[in-house]
């Protein structure tokens, strides 16, 4: 078991760290800093894997801040769609 949950948390951390590719591949087509939803979605994924391997290797503070995060990162989905809706 414990060899699917190292997949698990090295699975989180390449998407997790994919969001800063993303992100920079973005803003260098739009020659500006901006943060593409993709990101966000990376965001998620990343951190929902890393919360659930937090939750595994049983750490307070691992847990604590991953999961204070994937709430930012859910918040920031819905505030963009939201915008969307209001903008058709």
């Amino acid at each position: 078991m414990t060899a699917f949950w190292l997949c698990v948390g090295f699975v989180g951390q390449a998407a997790f760290s994919g969001r800063f590719l993303v992100q920079w591949v973005a803003s260098e087509r739009a020659g500006r800093s901006v943060v593409p939803f993709q990101f966000w979605v990376l965001s998620i994924v990343g951190g929902a894997l890393l919360f659930a391997y937090a939750l595994y290797r049983r750490d307070p503070v691992f847990i604590l801040g991953q999961g204070a995060n994937l709430f930012i990162y859910f918040r920031n989905v819905h505030l963009i769609r939201r915008e969307a809706a209001a903008a058709r």
